[in-house]
């Protein structure tokens, strides 16, 4: 039994659980399901990780209802490779920007892992707060994860913001047919090569897009102009304005940070009544903040890292700029599956490092 209140006590308990379930054939059940959050149960992104799930190993589920705050799951074999669509707010039964990029997640380390290669269509929210992009996911996630030998690409077929949605992706997943990943041993970051990324209005006057776009230039170029990184080689700095077309409005920012040996990346949204200065500002000042922490892997990529580094065969390190909750409650989770040996190095909050022994997933 997994207790969803567990930690940060979110949805990623959930996904985690259902992604070990898959690999290792046991049951599992989750109470207490986001029951520290405002609305707590299953909202229409959990219940559809749930069934996108159960549907690509053919589990028996139990509570599977929007709501609830039990659930249940028996997977009836590995995961099975193959073509699949799951669109979020046909599974809530209304309209909903839940995150694609979190469905995908939960399913995406079994149909690596599988023996065949998978394309998965997925609708609802692809650009939404307190989730993965979809620029996150090609940028940052899956070009760290390909190091372990995960094979996947994302691409955008349409926009999706919260609160309306309506956003596709197409994904495709090449298995390994058994083959364990490798470790990943990401610890120095190398010198910044460039930094870009773009100011996004949807359906929102054109002007929106371009005051992110300019503020993000201008607080960045003026950071690597300043006396604290004068020293350092000034990376090239490339934000563009882009005004695009979606099912709803939405305004957000987007930054990448391109270091030797990896990709850092940075997000904020706009919101009714916040100016687009401000919405940038947010966005630089993650970016910036983690640059000066010096380490490799933003607090994200480390969180996301952590299920591969525990399924991985053989030891792998990473330094973050920050050990969050999240991170430490999605460890907790897979050592309740696992038999691994994980060290968190450093204090939540501050710069650490996070070594696991694989398991491969026994």
């Amino acid at each position: 039994m997994v207790d969803g209140s567990a930690g940060e006590g979110g949805g990623q308990v959930l996904r985690t659980a259902l992604t070990l379930s898959i690999l290792t054939g046991r049951a599992v059940e989750v109470r207490e399901i986001r029951a520290g959050r405002p609305k707590p149960g299953l909202r229409p992104q959990h219940l559809a990780a749930v069934m996108a799930a159960a549907a690509i190993c053919g589990a028996e589920v139990e509570g599977a209802e929007l709501g609830s705050r039990r659930l249940r799951f028996v997977p009836r074999g590995p995961a099975r490779p193959g073509v699949y669509a799951f669109d979020v707010a046909e599974i809530a039964g209304r309209g909903s920007a839940g995150a694609v990029g979190l469905v995908l997640q939960t399913v995406l380390l079994p149909l690596a892992l599988s023996n065949g290669p998978s394309r998965l269509t997925l609708r609802g929210g692809t650009h939404v707060p307190w989730a993965p992009s979809v620029d996150y996911l090609q940028a940052v996630f899956l070009p760290a994860a390909a190091r372990m030998g995960v094979r996947a690409e994302v691409e955008l077929v349409a926009w999706g913001f919260y609160p309306v949605g309506g956003g596709e992706v197409q994904v495709r997943i090449e298995g390994r047919s058994g083959d364990p990943l490798e470790p990943l041993r990401l610890v120095e970051r190398g010198e910044v090569r460039r930094v870009w990324g773009r100011g996004v209005a949807s359906n929102l006057p054109a002007h929106i897009a371009q005051r992110m776009a300019n503020r993000a230039h201008n607080l960045l170029m003026a950071a690597w102009a300043g006396a604290e990184y004068r020293s350092s080689v000034a990376p090239s700095i490339q934000i563009e304005a882009l005004r695009v077309r979606g099912a709803g409005p939405g305004a957000a920012v987007f930054l990448f940070a391109e270091y030797e040996h990896v990709v850092a990346g940075f997000s904020s949204y706009g919101r009714k009544g916040l100016p687009s200065e401000q919405v940038a500002a947010a966005a630089c000042d993650d970016l910036l903040t983690h640059h000066r922490a010096g380490a490799p892997a933003d607090p994200h990529l480390a969180d996301q890292l952590v299920l591969p580094m525990a399924v991985a065969s053989g030891t792998s390190q990473v330094a973050t700029s920050a050990i969050t909750d999240h991170l430490l409650t999605n460890l907790a989770v897979v050592r309740a599956f696992l038999s691994v040996q994980a060290q968190v190095e450093g204090e939540q909050g501050r710069p650490g490092i996070i070594t696991i022994l694989g398991s491969a997933y026994d």
